[in-house]
């Protein structure tokens, strides 16, 4: 069995069509490259108990983005980890090991759902399924550059333009099953004919000759249940979101692609090079910052170099990182009460999917043109233009909430986009970046080691974009409580303001429900909920602009030296 997997056992023999080689990587990147698609899990998720809104018990946004960031963590320490073992044992056996880790994630990840124990989602989807997309990532990347020596960032763009697209398929995959397992929980009526009660901030009516906890669904809710429904009162606890289901089907089904795509890795032969090319001259690798030595994995952590290349992939990464956690919900927030007739859950749903679309095409764009613009210069595009985009996306959510017009949405929607081609040409640059600067020998295990900085950017981009969010929920609702009268707030939500904090606490108070209340022409603030972090992403896109100028080759002190027999 073991002999199976050796790297002996797959290298090509003389004559093979290195064009084989890409489809196999672009098909296990498209499976582990579905966790873009995470916040199509949100909704699901953060309603798995009331199905049509969120119950009291029901697990809240900032609980459910942290398995996205722990599986991005892990998926960086076990690339740092993985790097000399790929070295060693070679992509088959790596990719095999992937693809039990991401396939078998997704089914512990689905029994936590099931049993509505976090915990075990975290173990599963987060640390299980971030070692198999740790190991999933790396194993293809070294592969192609060493197919590919004359092309180095194509190659690169190859093998990571699927972890980009992966969301363009997962995403209506999920979408797919998430309905197909969909079950509506019980309807009790329209809100004026149901008795409620109000306990300890929790919403009660009787069913069944007993109090039931309730999920009470006004006009502002609609645009946020999983599939529309009327308005009116549901029991808690009596249907299914279809979240697990979907972990169980899409677990088995990324397992089966990613064995048989593993299975079928070759690697060149020892000194192989394309027919016809010519390694460039010193001169011209002088003039594109192309090493023209190589660097050992060890001997490349005691330079400077790895150390800026480190902070300019770990800003770009956690500028982009945090809005993808929640791009289904951010995007819904923002315009989904200013333009309900447009931004619906199909809308947002599809707002996903076009991210996946444009961080895939960025991968391959971009780190193309890096192969006729060099690396640095790449870069320099990405931090300017990306600082540009994000200080200005806030006036257009500012200007929606104060006069709807499809012309910000327009504005909004283009922004993100060329911002996501940026995202993911940074990730498809960098490879070659790392071979430009630190040799190609080395440079499948140097890569796993600084992808730790998308382990750092999978938890500051996420914290900052989550903590933010709700400390502007919680200043929108303190300011909309203001403005209510206090005995049509005790008439909505059965309880007084004295009880505002276990009323939000328990999600019985929100900033849609509150909006149903204030007095005609208040300005909903939901839309702005998110412009503080858009201004801390781009100045973290400053300090990597910095990071990236300061770039010089590596010291020749720190290269292999080379003997002759």
């Amino acid at each position: 069995m073991s002999a199976w997997f050796s790297k002996e056992r797959i290298t090509a023999e003389p004559g093979y069509n290195r064009w084989r080689v890409p489809p196999v990587s672009i098909a296990i990147h498209l499976c582990i490259g579905s966790v873009y698609a995470w916040s199509i899990y949100n909704p699901p998720l953060t309603q798995a108990l009331g199905v049509v809104g969120s119950a009291a018990d029901d697990w809240v946004l900032s609980d459910v983005v942290w398995i996205f960031t722990v599986a991005i963590v892990f998926l960086g320490v076990s690339a740092a980890f993985a790097g000399k073992w790929l070295e060693k044992v070679g992509p088959r056996t790596v990719g095999v090991v992937a693809a039990c880790c991401w396939g078998g994630g997704y089914l512990v990840g689905g029994l936590g759902i099931l049993t509505h124990q976090l915990w075990l989602v975290y173990l599963g989807y987060g640390a299980i399924g971030g070692v198999g997309l740790g190991l999933g990532y790396v194993s293809p990347v070294s592969t192609l550059i060493r197919w590919f020596p004359d092309r180095r960032g194509m190659a690169a763009g190859m093998a990571i333009m699927g972890f980009g697209g992966g969301a363009m398929i997962g995403a209506p995959l999920k979408e797919y099953f998430l309905k197909f397992y969909y079950q509506a929980p019980e309807f009790l009526g329209a809100i004026d004919q149901v008795q409620l009660v109000t306990e300890a901030g929790k919403r009660f009516a009787e069913s069944a000759g007993s109090l039931r906890e309730v999920v009470v669904v006004g006009a502002n809710d609609i645009a946020g249940m999983l599939v529309p429904g009327p308005e009116g009162v549901y029991v808690v606890g009596t249907g299914q979101s279809g979240a697990a289901e979907t972990f169980f089907t899409l677990g088995l089904i990324y397992l089966v692609v990613m064995l048989i795509a593993a299975m079928s890795y070759r690697i060149p032969a020892e000194g192989w090079v394309p027919d016809g090319w010519v390694p460039p001259d010193e001169d011209h690798s002088a003039r594109k910052m192309i090493s023209t030595g190589h660097v050992h994995i060890d001997e490349a952590l005691k330079t400077r170099q790895f150390y800026q290349l480190w902070i300019v992939l770990c800003f770009n990464v956690t500028a982009g990182i945090g809005v993808l956690g929640v791009a289904k919900t951010m995007i819904t927030e923002i315009f989904g009460t200013t333009l309900p007739d447009i931004v619906d859950g199909a809308f947002a749903a599809t707002y996903v999917i076009m991210i996946s679309v444009f961080n895939m095409v960025g991968r391959f764009l971009w780190a193309s043109t890096s192969d006729y613009i060099g690396r640095r210069n790449t870069y320099w595009i990405f931090f300017a233009l990306g600082i540009a985009l994000y200080v200005t996306i806030p006036y257009s959510a500012q200007q929606v909430s104060v006069q709807p017009a499809v012309v910000w949405l327009v504005y909004f929607y283009a922004a993100t986009m060329i911002i996501f081609t940026m995202y993911g040409g940074g990730f498809a640059t960098i490879p070659a970046y790392l071979a430009d600067v630190f040799g190609t020998r080395y440079v499948g295990g140097i890569h796993g080691r600084l992808l730790t900085a998308w382990s750092t950017a999978g938890v500051l981009g996420p914290l900052a974009i989550t903590s933010l969010r709700e400390s502007a929920i919680q200043d929108a609702i303190q300011d909309l409580v203001t403005k209510v009268d206090p005995t049509e707030f005790q008439r909505a939500f059965g309880a007084g303001l004295d009880q505002l904090d276990a009323l939000v606490e328990q999600k019985t108070v929100t900033i849609a429900k509150l909006m149903e209340v204030v007095p005609v022409g208040t300005v909903d603030p939901t839309s702005t909920v998110y412009n503080t972090t858009m201004y801390l992403m781009a100045a973290l896109l400053g300090i990597a602009l910095i990071s990236n100028a300061l770039m010089r080759p590596v010291d020749t002190k720190h290269h292999i030296r080379e003997t002759s027999g």
